[in-house]
């Protein structure tokens, strides 16, 4: 069997749409049979994209709990313009190798909780896109998988806001990444009002993460626009690594500005990989401790110069 099976157009296995207090509770299973997917490739043909497992669009008050979510073509389940979401007590499940099969999906959406729930997946744990405001994350277990990430924002040059995020008590074992923001060159908007708290980690790549320069493909295009990073807190961060602990790279035109990082104790794992030191470019701040590795690389305080966000910037 393949792909082909399924006919083409379909983006969604289950699509919630513009619904006003809905429940999905059980301790059912929706298995997506995401593999033959996988092997195929969900993006060679542009009309065949892999489907997500289940979707809620534009609705108020959405919960989901007690179901398993497993082996998705592409993302297991996802939140598009909608507000009050609760989800709790589920398991998402698919290889650490699967393409594209982010856990839990964010677009466009605010007053969001997500706690008491374990996500295993190919992608992120939990991926958090523009338009996401008021989200609290709490006693999650990731892994395997890429973390819990913001972004990626900005793409094509387009204006990406996220603020008022909270991810706290969450266990990370065997992921790529741990907490990390990732935007586009060339993109506007801005990610402020971030904490990332009580973080235990377990053999993860990357720890901590701030990638103004992402780029999925093999070269992107030098841009001087970004997506602005600010106030975002860093607190009892704790585990071990494998590749490096800290990576932060920022726009010169528009630094990251207002990090801080508190309690921040991340040994290293040697196994395979060549280890790395705290990497920083353009990022200013404060230790309000001593870190576990030391993080030099930050700069004290505040840029001298920094670029004023004009109005097209601002969120």
């Amino acid at each position: 069997m393949n792909s082909n099976a399924w006919g083409k157009g379909l983006l969604q296995w289950l699509e919630f749409s513009k619904l006003v207090e809905i429940t999905i509770q059980g301790k059912g299973t929706i298995d997506g049979s995401g593999s033959v997917w996988w092997q195929d490739n969900p993006y060679v043909e542009p009309d065949n994209l892999a489907p997500q497992a289940v979707r809620f669009y534009g609705s108020l008050n959405a919960t989901v709990t007690g179901i398993t979510i497993q082996n998705s073509p592409q993302c297991h389940l996802k939140f598009d313009n909608c507000i009050g979401v609760m989800v709790h007590h589920i398991r998402v499940s698919s290889p650490g190798d699967s393409p594209n099969t982010d856990g839990v999906h964010l677009q466009n959406s605010r007053d969001v909780l997500i706690h008491s729930s374990t996500l295993g997946c190919g992608d992120d744990c939990i991926s958090i896109q523009t338009g996401c405001t008021n989200v609290y994350i709490h006693d999650v277990n990731c892994g395997p998988g890429h973390g819990i990430s913001i972004g990626s924002l900005g793409r094509y040059n387009t204006r990406a806001c996220v603020s008022n995020i909270t991810v706290k008590n969450v266990n990370m074992h065997n992921t790529m990444t741990g907490v990390r923001i990732k935007t586009w060159q060339g993109g506007s908007g801005s990610v402020s009002g971030i904490m990332f708290s009580d973080i235990q980690l377990t053999e993860v790549q990357f720890p901590i993460v701030i990638d103004q320069f992402y780029c999925d493909k093999s070269t992107c295009k030098n841009q001087s626009s970004a997506v602005s990073v600010s106030g975002i807190n860093y607190q009892r961060i704790k585990g071990t690594y494998t590749v490096k602990p800290v990576h932060f790279a920022c726009s010169d035109n528009l630094p990251c500005i207002d990090i801080s990082l508190t309690s921040i104790e991340l040994k290293p794992l040697q196994e395979k990989y060549h280890l790395y030191d705290p990497f920083c470019w353009a990022t200013y701040g404060e230790l309000n401790t001593p870190t576990t590795p030391p993080i030099e690389c930050l700069q004290i305080g505040k840029p001298t110069s920094n670029r004023p966000q004009t109005d097209h910037d601002t969120c």
